[in-house]
């Protein structure tokens, strides 16, 4: 085959798959407005997001050995997930570090938003607001940032000050 015949080869072949491309599969649909108000939950350190609802570390006892003690052990000691209490000092140092609620996260919120999304394992996005606030204020007295009986709420929570609140360096564009 010539070069000539080559070059002519790849311009056709060139032109048959843009023009496939451009028509597409067809898969897929564009996503409802309810099914993107499902995932629309952010919450930020601020607490913006944050929806109605309170609870406390009695009340999230209980979710938690219904829901989350299978995966993260009794008191949060982790086995066979992760580990969720403890670890306080331990990220500094040679020795690896243990990312624990109360040693690694920054923002109560964070931990909020993060259990409302992604927990329990096998349901997320399961529990009931009430439910988030409760488990949410258990880990928190787990790891001694709270009381047991103080109410979490969209007030409350994004005021706590976590262990590691000033653990991370500030993002500076252009760093």
């Amino acid at each position: 085959m010539s070069m000539r015949e080559a070059a002519a080869l790849a311009l056709l072949l060139a032109l048959a798959c843009a023009g496939a491309r451009a028509e597409g599969p067809e898969l897929g649909r564009p996503a409802t407005p309810s099914e993107i108000a499902r995932f629309d939950i952010s919450v930020g350190p601020d607490g913006a997001g944050l929806p109605p609802g309170s609870g406390t570390a009695r009340e999230g006892r209980v979710v938690y050995e219904a829901r989350c003690v299978a995966c993260h052990g009794e008191k949060g000691e982790g086995k066979p997930n992760d580990r969720l209490v403890g670890g306080v000092g331990a990220l500094a140092g040679q020795k690896p570090a243990t990312k624990t609620v109360g040693s690694y996260w920054p923002y109560a919120t964070t931990v909020f938003d993060y259990v409302r999304r992604a927990m329990p394992f096998d349901a997320p996005k399961s529990l009931r607001d009430e439910d988030l606030y409760a488990v949410t204020a258990y880990l928190l007295h787990l790891n001694g940032v709270i009381g047991e009986d103080a109410t979490v709420d969209a007030a409350t929570l994004p005021k706590i000050v976590m262990p590691n609140r000033n653990g991370f360096a500030p993002f500076a564009p252009g760093d």
